[in-house]
């Protein structure tokens, strides 16, 4: 039988599903989001399997024996040594061995199957005053299985150490499917193990034999690197597993060995109490590179609880950033390196106290020029947040040489970092490269990313100089090859050279003596391909420019906006860590419904594609189609991968192929159906509202049929405002009536209107088009565009600072501020830009007015009201919830709390969608339901969008109100 037979076969036995078959799209679509993961590296899988239990586990390593295939264990997908890419059955533990089985409070231990967020497990863990020690910069998504995997360390390990040091036991699948318990053992538990007549006992006695050499012992005593290195990753742990100080345990084998000899289960995990609660981050400022070094070695003097670095790269990149501008508030002139370093105490005085002295060490040195003490959590994380995004800030560089990891996990002790920072310096000048410096200087372990060009021949070589070069400068100083992101396929190569030809084939050997037929995540660490090989741009068919309707010029091109996508993850967070990105990924928990699998695919078929119009591939269609456009990556992803935006790209050019559906036409001219029925509103509304009648529609129009239809306004908002009397000696304003309020929303609409007259503005509701955001919404970016070239000219004379266009529905007003800056004619886009500053929603408008004292409390009740808010995406992607919140709170006595909700899954027209209806409600109970059944009617709920509104209604029977309307209430006169 044909290997394609057998896994048939295989798939019908699982009770997980097995994505195999190239022939259908759904499966070539999986195998295609898992070829790569945050490395270089790109290997298609042979299949990918999401296995849902322990059984099935068992059945896909029989079946790797059996076929001489490997298997490769995967959790977030975040490795950067190529850990995960290959071209064997990638095993997806992280959908179903999620669960936290037990927590020992009194001891200080937890068990947790492999696919356990590390955020996720200290956010259950903190109510118990415990948490897990090794923190990742992408611990939002990092689970603990990867992290044992790679043994992952993060900001504090020199206080909290790294995972082998935090891991107690650990249950693993061997390679005859046998499972067994890997844990401290004494001398007669030990001899017990050696004895055992099974797989697990041969195991033992094999590796008892190669470990009681004494000349292995001398090899690994020689070659390892010195002691005083904490990030010490290269090889097998055969150093840590000799150490006859503490007891035998194949744990300090297994964290490290990358999937490479079992498949763990279930892990016991040592807890930490929480550390004390008061925090604070001495910022230095330094001027050069080398002497941030010598001032990280003032600093450890001091016994601080991380001390890490951030270069002038990463921080240039956070100027702009629609997130990360907010985060620079500490930043004093232009650093060249900036060391964040970290005391915690019972009292900020301690705190105060403990700076106080580094800084006075730091000055008589002449170390440094500003020192910024940020104190609390709010603002501590917020700096914190900068150096977490340092792997994806950088993606943002300009041009095709872009930073890769390829030395940035080498590792040397701190009293040697200004030495090798030196010499680093030198081979890359000689190289005639630059890098970004950042992170673990605490560590010894610097993330050094030098910008190369993959893409072409000399790239590659460079590529593989540079580490060439660098492991001369790791034996120089007797560090550590890989210290925390793991050797992978990247590094095992130059393993013989950094720990010994004789060392290296002592990790040959572990290797077969747990896996001889190498079924477990083969050619990682030993026996790796040619570091250059098997890279992302290895293929490139043709590079020509591809044309589009978006103008992608500030991303230099479609193609580079998706290249951006460094693979770090932060879009595979869940509902616990919170923000708006990824909700589709949110519900399924699907690799596939990833901001970076979006990006992934556009990128390898941008890149190599048979076909003239490259978008048109059903693969493409299928990655698309759960996301929402919520904008979320647009400002969450530190590398602002905007798929929204590259999305709506997408449809237009594969409708240019394949033509577009009924549906999707209907709902982009949602509009003019909406124009109509208004005509005759009470025939419309009886027909959307009746049982019957509704049902036929929605059947027809293939929407779900427990969504309700939206019904029209008697009158439009437009013809409403045409009637009012204007009042010219008071400050003009003009208030859009966009294709929902002028509709459907109408009521909102004239409560808008008659809010700010009261509020004492003249209000003018300008003759201009519909936003086009239905058109964008379902891909019809040539209309789209239309309407804005339309729009932008319609509002260039009336449209100003002084008298600006103020938006009451969210999706529609920012379409003026995002869309249509690269969405209109060439000649145009000055006054795109120009009206984009001066299109505002309502809730912004009233606060500056607030703020420059044109209206005051006295004009509003101060009766009490509590209020729940809910913010539409594009108000969280564009940082305006804030307002919504503040001019909710300006009436006395109102107090307003923000749901942590993202997205709530009605997402404009998705959640109508029949076959979109379930993720919908997914979507929704993630944190919008649950907090909203638990909200008592006291509480009043506020939410600007309409889709949220409905959504909240059709879920919950549950009214919610738009801003405007409360504070509208809220007036003395009205």
């Amino acid at each position: 039988m044909s290997i394609q037979s057998n896994l048939a076969a295989l798939a019908l036995s699982l009770q997980g599903d097995l994505f195999y078959d190239a022939a259908q799209v759904s499966h070539q679509t999986m195998r295609l989001a898992y070829s790569t993961d945050a490395s270089v590296y790109q290997e298609l899988p042979l299949a990918v399997c999401i296995p849902q239990d322990i059984t099935d586990l068992k059945k896909l390593i029989a079946f790797a024996q059996e076929n001489q295939v490997s298997l490769i264990p995967r959790t977030a997908g975040t490795s950067l040594a190529g850990q995960v890419v290959g071209d064997g059955i990638v095993l997806d533990v992280s959908r179903f061995f999620n669960k936290i089985l037990e927590v020992n409070v009194e001891e200080r231990w937890a068990r947790v199957q492999p696919g356990v967020i590390r955020d996720d497990l200290n956010a259950y863990l903190k109510p118990m005053g415990l948490m897990f020690g090794p923190e990742t910069s992408t611990a939002s998504r990092a689970m603990i299985g990867g992290m044992i995997g790679n043994n992952s360390s993060g900001l504090h390990s020199i206080v909290w150490g790294d995972t082998r040091q935090n891991l107690l036991s650990a249950e693993v699948l061997l390679d005859d499917a046998s499972s067994v318990r890997f844990e401290a053992l004494n001398e007669k538990e030990y001899f017990q193990k050696l004895s055992a007549s099974n797989r697990e006992g041969e195991i033992y006695r094999q590796i008892n034999e190669l470990i009681s050499n004494k000349e292995n012992l001398n090899a690994i005593q020689s070659g390892y690197p010195k002691k005083d290195i904490t990030r010490r990753n290269t090889g097998y742990a055969l150093d840590m597993l000799t150490d006859t100080t503490e007891p035998f345990n194949f744990c300090k084998l297994l964290a490290g060995s990358e999937g490479t000899i079992g498949i763990i289960t279930e892990a016991k995990i040592k807890l930490m109490p929480l550390p004390p609660k008061e925090i604070g981050l001495l910022c230095v400022h330094f001027n050069d590179m080398v002497e941030c070094m010598r001032g990280n070695i003032v600093a450890l003097r001091n016994n601080p609880e991380a001390s890490e670095l951030v270069d002038k790269y990463i921080l240039d990149f956070t100027v702009g950033h629609p997130t990360y501008q907010y985060n620079r508030f500490f930043i004093e002139g232009d650093p060249q390196a900036l060391l964040i370093i970290e005391f915690r105490g019972d009292t900020v005085e301690e705190i105060q106290a403990k700076a106080d002295k580094l800084k006075s060490e730091l000055m008589l040195e002449g170390l440094g020029y500003a020192y910024p003490l940020i104190l609390g959590t709010a603002q501590t994380n917020l700096v914190w947040d900068v150096r977490k995004a340092g792997l994806g800030l950088i993606r943002n560089l300009p041009g095709d040489s872009q930073p890769v990891n390829l030395i940035e996990d080498c590792a040397v002790s701190p009293e040697d970092l200004p030495d090798y920072v030196r010499d680093v310096q030198q081979l890359l000048a000689e190289e005639q490269v630059h890098a970004s410096y950042y992170a673990h200087a605490g560590a010894g372990e610097l993330h050094i990313e030098p910008f190369i060009n993959l893409k072409t021949g000399h790239g590659k070589k460079q590529f593989r100089r540079i580490l060439e070069k660098t492991t001369d400068l790791v034996l120089k100083y007797n560090g550590s090859l890989s210290g925390e992101h793991g050797d992978g396929r990247l590094r095992g190569e130059f393993i013989p050279k950094v720990l010994g030809e004789q060392v290296y084939q002592l990790l040959l050997e572990v290797k077969h003596i747990f896996d001889p037929k190498a079924v477990f995540n083969a050619k990682k660490i030993v026996d790796t391909p040619a570091m250059d090989t098997h890279l992302r741009y290895d293929k490139i068919t043709d590079a020509k420019q591809i044309k589009t309707y978006f103008d992608f010029t500030k991303s230099e091109s479609i193609l580079r906006l998706a290249e951006k996508c460094s693979g770090s993850g932060d879009c595979r967070k869940t509902e616990i860590t919170g923000g708006t990105m990824c909700p589709s990924f949110m519900a399924t928990r699907d690799e596939k419904d990833t901001t970076r699998a979006r990006a992934n695919m556009l990128r390898q078929f941008l890149t190599n594609s048979n076909q003239e119009n490259r978008f048109d591939h059903k693969e493409l269609k299928e990655v698309m189609d759960l996301c929402l456009s919520c904008k979320g990556c647009k400002t969450e992803c530190p590398s602002s991968v905007d798929i929204a935006k590259m999305k709506a790209e997408f449809l237009q050019h594969y409708y240019d192929a394949n033509g577009s559906s009924f549906r999707s036409k209907l709902i982009a001219n949602f509009t003019q159906s909406q124009k109509l029925g208004s005509l005759v509103a009470p025939l419309y509304n009886f027909f959307a509202t009746n049982a019957l009648t509704s049902s036929l529609i929605k059947q027809v129009a293939g929407f779900a049929p427990k969504r309700s239809l939206p019904k029209v306004y008697g009158t439009t908002l437009s013809k409403w405002a045409n009637k009012q009397t204007p009042q010219p000696e008071k400050p003009k304003v003009y208030l859009y009536s966009d294709e929902f309020t002028n509709y459907n929303d109408t009521e909102i609409g004239i409560t808008a209107f008659k809010l700010l007259t009261a509020l004492g503005y003249d209000v003018l509701v300008p003759n201009l088009k519909e936003s086009g955001r239905t058109f964008l919404s379902k891909g019809f970016v040539k209309k789209a565009k239309t309407i804005a070239n339309a729009n932008v000219e319609l509002a260039a004379t009336i449209i100003s600072a002084e008298t600006p266009l103020l938006g009451i529905e969210p999706s529609a007003i920012i379409t003026f501020r995002d869309e249509y800056v690269d969405l209109v004619d060439p000649s145009k886009r000055e006054k795109a830009v120009e009206l984009a500053k001066h299109a505002l929603m309502i809730d912004e408008f009233l606060v500056r007015e607030i703020a420059a004292g044109k209206i005051h409390p006295e004009q509003f009740t101060a009766q009490p009201q509590k209020i729940k808010l809910h913010g539409h995406c594009y108000q969280k992607a564009f940082k305006l919830v804030d307002y919504t919140k503040q001019v909710l709170s300006f009436p006395q006595n109102y107090e307003v709390e923000v749901i942590p909700s993202g997205c709530c899954g009605m997402a404009g027209s998705f959640g109508y969608e029949k076959e979109h209806y379930e993720v919908s409600q997914k979507v929704a109970e993630l944190v919008l339901f649950p907090t909203l059944r638990k909200t008592g009617d006291e509480y009043v709920v506020a939410a600007a969008g309409t889709s949220c509104r409905h959504q909240i209604k059709d879920g919950l029977a549950r009214k919610s109100y738009h801003p405007v309307e409360i504070l509208y209430d809220a007036l003395i006169k009205k």
